[in-house]
């Protein structure tokens, strides 16, 4: 799409785009008012995140429409139509209505088929999708895929579809290509690829997957399969490494967190004197116990409330009605002032962990400021020695104490705020989406890193997660939100192979790859 900054550099090479199968264009000799006649109209691109790649300042409506009277000779009015069309034939429900709406006021379902609507507008020759339904949960996932393989069916586009996925790739592909430090080292038929990978790097992304595991067995990474002697050349690799097993961390059956019909309602409509009219039960009268030593993993759609849920357990959202029982103590009846030594007890790893980390910090300061805030030590040359052992706990090394959240890869952030969530030695930890946007060998590398962790401190958490086979492999137990209320809640491996809700057994089947 040649987006790419102007320092970039290309040696050789060329870009040949032929759209409609005659003419043929090297994209690297066009000048920049020609290829903004190409990208958005022959060539389109949907990006990683709807969010910021839709401006926040204008409706969603009015964006598609930009891009349709940029391209094509018509009216207002014309525009505005095809744009209503258009949100119609991407699923999005009410379509005249969300043509006035922001981004913000969509799900990040609904934002990533405003993104399909746009790309599609002017019927590309080529589309290229960018880690499209990376951050989405399974079911959304699988509508997106799915609307995704008809509209290129129909109109018999080319896709470029890139992703740490491996069973979208299965899903949706014709032909894979795998890269490994910007070199091609396959390519073929994606059932090929998945059936018989030649390449140890293939053949260790596909070990890499939780599905293929059982629960406390150590999961392989790339670096098992494959080893570097300082040179970039990709024939240089190794055998696969034997992986040894952990055996599965016994929990006791004492009761550490507990809810009693817990109800989070948030306000959806006020009078014009602002008094309330209509909520959104985000969670509804949920009960449940959390044991000592247990990983309990909770799962559900987009907006089913399992984040509002893991934020409510920590006072970081108010509840509307119902107990928090935390070592049979009602959480919810203290004041936020005496929640500061709960603080020290109960911690949370969020989803993003480049956006819960201060980009004016280094990472040494962001480790030692919950050791200062709580005066655990006073003593500056102590507190870097704690930060140093924290960052090497998660396989971090002390040279990094002075770099900053931006120079750090998304794994290596991963583990820096689990770090930091260690650094109070809390004895219950939520993890709300911590892997989800991981490829496969990072993402078993942070869950290896969990586990060794857990074992080592014995501390509890909740794995919040929208990826079932995550969730099956990391959980003791399992519990299914819908809507706001619990679905099912039991043994992790009798819920993902003998659910007993319709609901579960319907995010089960919507899991992109299960036949591969």
């Amino acid at each position: 799409m040649r987006l790419l900054p102007k320092t970039v550099r290309y040696p050789k090479g060329e870009i040949f785009f032929s759209p409609d199968g005659q003419t043929t264009t090297n994209l690297l000799l066009e000048n920049e008012k020609n290829l903004r006649a190409i990208r958005g109209n022959q060539a389109a691109m949907i990006f990683q995140e709807p969010m910021t790649s839709l401006n926040p300042v204008f409706t969603c409506g009015s964006q598609v429409m930009e891009t349709i009277q940029l391209h094509q000779k018509l009216s207002a009015a014309e525009a505005k139509t095809k744009t209503i069309a258009l949100f119609d034939k991407v699923k999005l429900p009410n379509p005249t209505q969300l043509f006035n709406r922001y981004p913000h006021q969509l799900s990040g379902g609904q934002k990533q088929r405003v993104m399909i609507a746009m790309a599609m507008s002017c019927n590309p020759s080529l589309l290229i999708c960018d880690e499209p339904t990376t951050a989405l949960d399974v079911t959304v996932q699988k509508t997106i895929l799915q609307l995704l393989k008809e509209l290129q069916q129909t109109t018999q586009m080319g896709v470029i579809f890139i992703t740490h996925d491996l069973g979208v790739v299965a899903e949706i592909a014709d032909r894979a290509v795998v890269m490994y430090k910007g070199i091609i080292v396959e390519q073929g038929s994606a059932k090929k690829i998945f059936t018989q990978p030649e390449h140890p790097y293939t053949k260790g992304l596909l070990a890499c997957r939780p599905v293929l595991h059982q629960k406390g067995e150590r999961l392989p990474v790339v670096s098992d399969f494959i080893k570097e002697d300082g040179s970039n050349s990709n024939e240089n690799f190794a055998q696969p490494l034997v992986l040894t097993a952990n055996r599965p961390i016994q929990q006791s059956k004492n009761i550490l967190l507990s809810t009693d019909q817990l109800s989070i309602w948030f306000t959806t409509k006020k009078n014009i004197l602002g008094k309330p009219l209509t909520y959104t039960k985000a969670v509804d009268e949920v009960s449940f116990n959390v044991f000592e030593g247990e990983t309990l993993g909770l799962v559900g759609e987009s907006g089913c409330g399992k984040t509002t849920l893991g934020r409510a357990l920590l006072r970081l959202i108010e509840p509307s009605s119902g107990k928090i029982l935390y070592k049979g103590a009602d959480l919810t009846a203290r004041s936020m002032n005496s929640l500061k030594s709960l603080r020290k007890e109960i911690q949370i790893i969020f989803q993003d962990p480049y956006s819960s980390l201060n980009p004016r910090l280094s990472i040494g300061d962001a480790l030692a400021e919950p050791l200062k805030v709580h005066g655990i030590i006073k003593n500056a040359g102590k507190r870097r020695d704690k930060v140093v052992e924290l960052l090497e706990k998660v396989n971090m090394k002390a040279e990094h104490l002075y770099r900053y959240p931006h120079e750090f890869s998304g794994g290596q952030r991963q583990r820096i705020v689990i770090a930091r969530a260690l650094a109070l030695g809390p004895s219950f930890i939520v993890c709300d989406e911590s892997v989800s946007a991981l490829d496969v060998s990072v993402q078993a590398q942070v869950l290896n890193l969990l586990n060794d962790l857990k074992k080592e401190y014995g501390f509890t958490i909740i794995f919040i997660s929208h990826d079932l086979s995550v969730v099956r492999y990391i959980s003791d137990r399992i519990m299914v939100m819908n809507k706001g209320r619990i679905e099912e809640i039991g043994e992790a491996e009798q819920v993902y192979h003998h659910p007993l809700s319709e609901y579960t057994r319907q995010l089960i089947r919507s899991i992109p790859g299960q036949k591969v």
